[in-house]
């Protein structure tokens, strides 16, 4: 009888790239994959350490999963960054899991899933081989995400990515090229390139050299990626924006706060005045672009002055949507050491000491609240407008009988009726010219 797996992902398109390769590396061996982990022989949680809050939810789900493997004999595996960073940890912690599977180590998961054991080892940025994705598993899709690079090599005082990612290392651009145009073969529409400081890629060229040629392959009709640096947002890649015309006109660039003293504190190697000066050609370049950011309230040694400019930065740069999270402490950042200083009176400064929880989450409630009222005014805009939408799927569970679902050029997720046929043409023919899109007037925001 074949085994099946069941793999539940946690956090960034990072991962749910790492899923997909790893679910056809299961395939391989031999797996084929379950609905629900209730049916599987493998449960496999592909996991995010970005907040201490993906975390619990992993240990929470561990739980659930635990009576799987009690009433039908499942393994339990952990990969991604939590078993990066936790290790032997993680398994005393949990230690009903079979095996522990860190992010360069994804290839040998159908060894570990029969063996157990653990594998969370670097491979040598030299040494390491992009995972290739079967083109056949993306049939009848019209989005793709497509890594172009991994790891951090910035070290923000706050971030946990440089320890559970490791050093920044680009993916040849011949080889992401081949892989889209392999892509695209079976339909594919719209690729997101993909990597933890995607902007700052140099496997062979550029960022924006790597855009254009994504852009000359044919069927190719939507490019996106994400996550940028502020610091890697070139004049070149701006120059995307206006030049490159399936470049869709949706940047994410965190500015993480508003107050240059907190940006030095979490070693952003910007002023908000570069932020600013960076994100007004972006707007000369491409006025519609929808530009959204994300924040961090209560970071250590915030006053109220500098959380007020932050609400004075979000008045002034027009963002579309904003992804706010009070601080989180983190194993192992520069944060999480000089806080421990401070907690064991080693070390005493004003400007790291800890926000009170109250304290930061009103703040966060704020930037919210300040933000939302933008963002709806914003698309209120737009009604009586219209704005054009890649079909992506029906609309996920409990959706209604007929709705789809899709994106619109600036990143706005759309559901709407539609009609009861083939979301994505080329699940019956190889390369058709067109995928369905369709232009929908705004009724309502």
């Amino acid at each position: 009888m074949q085994k099946r797996y069941f793999i539940h992902t946690f956090g960034c398109q990072m991962n749910e790239h790492d899923s997909a390769r790893m679910g056809e590396s299961l395939a391989r061996a031999g797996w084929s994959a379950a609905d629900v982990a209730e049916s599987a022989d493998l449960v496999l949680l592909n996991t995010c350490a970005i907040r201490e809050k993906a975390e619990d939810k992993l240990y929470s789900a561990l739980g659930r999963y635990r009576m799987v493997k009690a009433s039908r004999g499942a393994r339990i595996g952990v990969a991604g960054c939590v078993a990066q960073q936790e290790k032997e940890q993680l398994l005393r912690r949990a230690p009903f899991v079979d095996f522990v599977l860190g992010p360069d180590q994804i290839a040998r998961v159908a060894d570990l899933a029969e063996q157990g054991g653990i594998e969370t080892g670097w491979v040598p940025s030299e040494e390491y081989v992009f995972p290739q994705a079967d083109p056949e598993t993306s049939r009848g899709r019209a989005t793709a995400f497509v890594i172009a690079m991994k790891g951090c090599d910035n070290v923000c005082s706050f971030c946990v990515v440089p320890h559970t990612r490791g050093r920044e290392v680009s993916r040849p651009y011949s080889e992401i090229v081949r892989e889209i145009a392999s892509l695209t073969a079976v339909g594919v529409r719209e690729v997101t390139l993909i990597g933890q400081n995607v902007n700052s890629y140099a496997g062979g060229c550029g960022f924006a050299g790597l855009i254009r040629r994504v852009a000359a392959v044919p069927g190719v009709l939507r490019i996106r990626f994400t996550t940028s640096h502020p610091m890697d947002l070139s004049p070149e890649l701006i120059d995307c924006f206006r030049d490159v015309p399936q470049l869709m006109p949706h940047f994410h660039l965190p500015v993480q706060h508003g107050a240059d003293s907190v940006l030095e504190r979490m070693r952003r190697r910007y002023t908000v005045a570069q932020y600013e000066e960076r994100v007004a050609r972006l707007f000369a370049a491409s006025p519609r672009v929808a530009l959204t950011s994300d924040v961090i309230c209560g970071f250590p040694g915030e006053t109220e002055e500098e959380h007020t400019q932050t609400l004075r930065l979000l008045q002034r740069i027009p963002y579309d949507n904003l992804f706010s999270f009070i601080f989180s402490e983190r194993p192992h950042t520069a944060a999480a050491l000089r806080l421990e200083k401070e907690r064991s009176g080693a070390e005493h400064e004003p400007a790291w000491l800890e926000v009170p929880r109250p304290v930061a989450t009103r703040r966060l409630d704020e930037v919210q609240k300040l933000q939302q009222a933008r963002t709806l005014s914003r698309h209120r805009a737009s009604v009586g407008g219209e704005v054009e939408v890649l079909v992506e799927s029906a609309r996920t569970s409990p959706g209604v009988p007929g709705e789809r679902f899709g994106r619109s050029r600036e990143n706005w997720t759309v559901h709407f009726a539609g009609v009861e046929r083939s979301v994505v043409d080329a699940t019956q023919h190889r390369a058709p010219p067109r995928i369905p899109r369709t232009r929908l007037s705004v009724v309502s925001a």
